[in-house]
């Protein structure tokens, strides 16, 4: 199976500027320029933790795959370059659910001119697992880190929260294209993206600066999804929980300066819209502000690995 996977694999692979070996040897030779620093990232996705392969569609469980790496780069502001894509796959149908993967994994690393470098293939008689290691370059404006948020900066959002399990978590854009742009235009203190959760994801960046954020509920932009989500029946959470603790929405959470964040807020240069949600705070701990002026306690929520 492997040698007629990789035949395969070999004949769909577009040539990369970068890549100045790949499949066919024990490692890839990546071009690299004088003084450039990476970024390496990887995830794992498991059937039946993080999808469940009957239930989906193969293409987008490989298109998924690779997403998940790039809103990781996005949210240090690097371009990506590579990726090394290893698969254990289920030995019933090994060959077809290899190729099903790529179908969706290639167009999105042509779209954002990733090179495929190589990886790792197998097969047992266990569920599929899809291990990625994506590669990225640093601009000279360096990467953004969670650990920069100062108190007063201005929490600002990216795009919209809450739902995701209804789609958007195998359709969602990685905002490499946006946090590169951000990051070039404008000067911004810290960065995360969101794939656990909202609140805890803005719990790592405070917890990471040694500060504490307040956010404002009516300010939080509550996705379509998660006003479905909450009409369902059986369903006992509120549309504003759900885009604070659902996760895998993908978008950015950024610390921004406050004349900054009015300046950026003003332009809006994104095609998604920016928001601001709250302010980082010098005291400790995470707390939401009711319409009313009622401020409570925030218990970070979402998804704990």
């Amino acid at each position: 199976m492997e040698a007629e996977f990789l035949s395969w694999l070999r004949g769909q692979l577009p040539g990369h500027p970068r890549l100045r070996l790949g499949i066919g040897d024990d490692a890839a030779i990546l071009e690299w320029t004088s003084g450039a620093r990476c970024v390496v990232t990887s995830d794992m996705l498991n059937d039946g933790v993080d999808f469940v392969w009957d239930q989906c569609e193969g293409p987008l469980v490989g298109r998924k795959s690779l997403a998940v790496n790039l809103s990781d780069l996005a949210a240090m502001a690097a371009q990506p370059l590579a990726a090394v894509v290893s698969l254990t796959l289920p030995r019933r149908n090994a060959l077809a659910v290899g190729r099903q993967l790529y179908q969706g994994l290639l167009p999105l690393a042509a779209e954002f001119g990733v090179a495929i470098a190589g990886g790792d293939t197998g097969s047992w008689d266990g569920p599929l697992v899809i291990s990625i290691a994506a590669i990225g370059e640093l601009t000279e404006r360096g990467p953004l880190l969670r650990s920069g948020a100062q108190p007063g900066d201005a929490i600002v959002v990216t795009g919209s929260f809450g739902g995701s399990i209804l789609g958007r978590h195998f359709r969602f854009t990685p905002r490499v294209h946006e946090a590169l742009l951000l990051n070039d235009r404008y000067r911004l203190h810290a960065a995360t993206d969101v794939s656990d959760g909202l609140s805890l994801d803005l719990s790592h960046i405070t917890q990471e600066s040694g500060c504490g954020a307040l956010l404002e509920a009516a300010a939080v932009p509550v996705a379509d999804d998660a006003y479905r989500l909450a009409a369902a029946e059986g369903d006992r959470m509120t549309p504003l929980e759900h885009a604070l603790g659902d996760g895998e929405d993908f978008e950015l959470i950024l610390a921004v300066p406050p004349e900054e964040a009015a300046r950026l807020l003003d332009d809006q240069p994104l095609e998604v819209p920016l928001t601001r949600i709250g302010t980082f705070t010098a005291e400790r701990g995470l707390w939401i502000e009711e319409p009313g002026g009622r401020r409570q306690t925030l218990h970070p929520r979402g998804y704990e690995h």
